[in-house]
């Protein structure tokens, strides 16, 4: 790779160096050399961060750096499990009532937190989630939990965005049953999602599908990290990746500022990918709607009492209390949308 980068580069390495990154952290984030990286920040005026610090307090590990979690996600209120009943025979399952319903929810392709949060919703199910997870598992036997690599964020510093399958709904204009597209846009430090569904995405789609990502949070993360679609990168490459102008200018009018995924990097954008895993296991999993605005109801209302309520399996700790701490942080929103 040569030392000199495009000026679009060298506007990402200002920006960064202006968060605060350090030089090992920019050249692996965006493939330019610490040494042009810093001829560049010195030459405008950009104090240099010396390695291993940030300002003036230490703070944990780097985005970078990557643990293995095994953890499942867990409801954030469960309701006493069935040990701590004593009048219920210890042989006996509270889902066993429920078996029928259960079974059709496997058939279906939901999975156990998916099958207890309907039973809860819909009959007023009143044990916790471990216990419709222990008969599922008697059902269709265990599995084995995959490693997920864990990207270490600050709060406001890092959002994550992707596009995913979507459910099935009605197309108004052929009356067909059509798959949607899932849109998802992860907070790296807290884990709330926005979640939003569309027909077809083209760059005017997902510029607009960011503003309204960003309204929804009532901020904006300063590094969004995308995949190599289109709709945010014109020309993928693994150095020096062209970014899509108009996203670029959207990211610019929020005070935010892209950051491509480079190739060979899948795991940088993790959580994002989990969020999308999990949507399409959970909530829309064998679900078909009649409307757009029907699919996209059910999904924010499962968003609110469901997503943001649980207990993160990484964090362990509550969704919605991790945002209410990073919100703060978000760059705060312009008076007026982008054209």
């Amino acid at each position: 790779m040569a030392n000199v980068s495009s000026d679009d580069k060298k506007q990402q390495d200002l920006a960064l160096g202006r968060l605060g990154w350090s030089l090992r952290r920019i050249e692996q984030a965006t493939g330019v050399r610490r040494e042009t990286a810093s001829n560049y920040l010195k030459a405008a005026g950009v104090e240099v961060r010396p390695p291993g610090t940030w300002g003036r307090q230490a703070v944990s590990k780097p985005a970078i750096e990557v643990t293995t979690d095994f953890g499942v996600a867990k409801p954030a209120k469960e309701v006493a499990t069935d040990s701590e009943r004593p009048t219920r025979s210890p042989t006996a399952s509270a889902c066993e009532p429920f078996r029928e319903l259960i079974e059709l929810g496997l058939a279906r392709g939901r999975n156990a937190m998916a099958i207890w949060q309907d039973l809860v919703s819909l009959c007023g199910f009143a044990s916790g989630y471990q216990s419709v997870k222990r008969f599922v598992r008697r059902l269709r036997g265990a599995q084995t939990p995959e490693a997920h690599p864990v990207i270490v964020t600050e709060p406001g510093q890092e959002a994550q965005v992707d596009y995913g399958t979507g459910p099935k709904v009605r197309d108004p204009q052929s009356g067909k049953f059509r798959r949607m597209r899932l849109f998802v846009m992860t907070l790296g430090y807290s884990r709330k999602a926005v979640r939003l569904l569309v027909f077809r995405s083209n760059s005017r789609t997902g510029a607009e599908l960011h503003e309204k990502a960003f309204r929804r949070l009532g901020g904006a993360d300063r590094v969004v990290v995308l995949d190599n679609l289109r709709e945010g990168v014109l020309v993928p490459d693994i150095y020096d990746p062209t970014r899509n102008p108009l996203y670029r200018d959207l990211l610019a009018h929020y005070g935010a500022l892209a950051m491509p995924c480079r190739i060979q990097d899948p795991d940088r954008k993790g959580k994002v990918e989990s969020g999308i895993g999990y949507t399409q296991r959970t909530p829309m999993k064998g679900l078909r709607f009649e409307s757009l605005e029907e699919a996209q109801a059910y999904l924010d209302h499962w968003e609110a009492h469901w997503a943001d309520t649980r207990i993160h399996g990484t964090t362990q700790r509550q969704v919605a209390a991790m945002f209410a701490e990073e919100k703060p942080s978000l760059l705060p929103l312009p008076l007026e949308p982008f054209r």
